[in-house]
């Protein structure tokens, strides 16, 4: 499966849309590594537990979106995308999405 952020994929020329394709999940921190972080904000720097979460939320929103694509019959996902919004206290809802299309 072609992924990309653009609305074309180089070379290839699109014959048909098939339509919008979404993939998201909310992910949390576990109370141990919650505390960590709260820490880490304290003093500064990176709060890498949260950046490995957010960056495994992305993998499993991309992948969900990609499968739908599949179902879809598509060959490619075009002008992906990502959004993050907060939906509590150390918890993140990470969605993926674009446009399903078959190539010639």
């Amino acid at each position: 499966m072609i992924v990309v952020n653009t609305d074309f994929v180089p070379g290839r020329k699109i014959k048909e849309a098939l339509g919008l394709v979404r993939g998201n999940t909310i992910q949390a921190k576990h109370l141990g590594k919650d505390i960590v972080a709260g820490f880490r904000n304290i003093v500064g720097g990176e709060i890498k537990e949260y950046t490995d979460m957010l960056s495994e939320a992305r993998e499993v929103a991309l992948q969900r979106m990609i499968e739908k694509a599949k179902e879809m019959g598509a060959d490619a996902v075009i002008n992906v995308r990502f959004m993050t919004s907060a939906v509590m206290g150390g918890a993140a809802e990470i969605l993926a999405y674009g446009t399903a299309v078959k190539l010639e």
